[in-house]
């Protein structure tokens, strides 16, 4: 049998069970801010990212980049500028917005045992500009599905995973001295979870509650 032959006869069936198992995965991925601090198994986190490593790219140019924050000067450093970014946020709100922003907690960067800042790369070699030339922007969005994938193979493995978006992205480029090239596109604080809800720690806390699916679907 040719290797192709030998792809196809192995290509899996995925039962009933297992979609529904995979749309409660999807139902139970959170964004999560609270951490036990636990140590976090090297090898888990390498498990997670080769299954990231399996994420759709445009032209398979594979334009992301993981850099694993572990020195404690840069860790502060970042914990600083969300620090910075989050009190100039919480001066653009007023009364009870403000309020309730006040009381959000809006990252684990304390707490969480790994740091995992994510880059694309603006120009990879790789992939040879297949699919760039009308839509450059997709290397960004093929960054953002292994930023996805990992997610939801974390949440797979029990561990929580939490975006850190209050930052300034030249600041953070500059602090962990990455190449010009590289684009920044998410901080994530990634651990054991402290505590197991389905819904959103936005909707809990009153931030914003879920759309409605007609706001978001529409029929042409």
């Amino acid at each position: 049998m040719t290797e192709q032959g030998e792809r196809q006869r192995a290509a899996p069936r995925f039962t009933r069970a297992f979609r529904q198992k995979f749309a409660e995965l999807i139902a139970w991925r959170r964004d999560v801010r609270r951490f036990t601090g636990a140590p976090l198994d090297e090898a888990r986190l390498d498990r997670l990212l080769e299954l990231a490593m399996h994420a759709p790219s445009v032209g398979n140019s594979q334009p992301w980049r993981f850099v694993d924050v572990r020195t404690p000067a840069l860790r502060q450093a970042i914990i600083a500028e969300f620090e910075r970014c989050n009190a100039e946020a919480l001066a653009a709100y007023d009364g009870e917005r403000a309020g309730c922003y006040a009381q959000l907690k809006l990252a684990g960067l304390r707490e969480a045992p790994v740091h995992l800042a994510v880059f694309s790369e603006e120009n990879p070699q790789a992939g040879h500009g297949l699919g760039r030339a009308t839509m450059p922007e997709t290397v960004h969005y093929s960054t953002l599905m292994a930023v996805h994938t990992l997610w939801l193979a974390a949440r797979a493995e029990g561990l929580g995973v939490g975006w850190v978006s209050i930052l300034d992205p030249a600041r953070v480029k500059a602090a962990l001295d990455v190449p010009a090239s590289w684009r920044f596109i998410a901080y994530l604080c990634i651990g054991e979870p402290c505590e197991e809800h389905l819904d959103p720690e936005l909707v809990r806390h009153g931030w914003q509650a879920p759309l409605p699916i007609e706001v978001v679907v529409h029929r042409r």
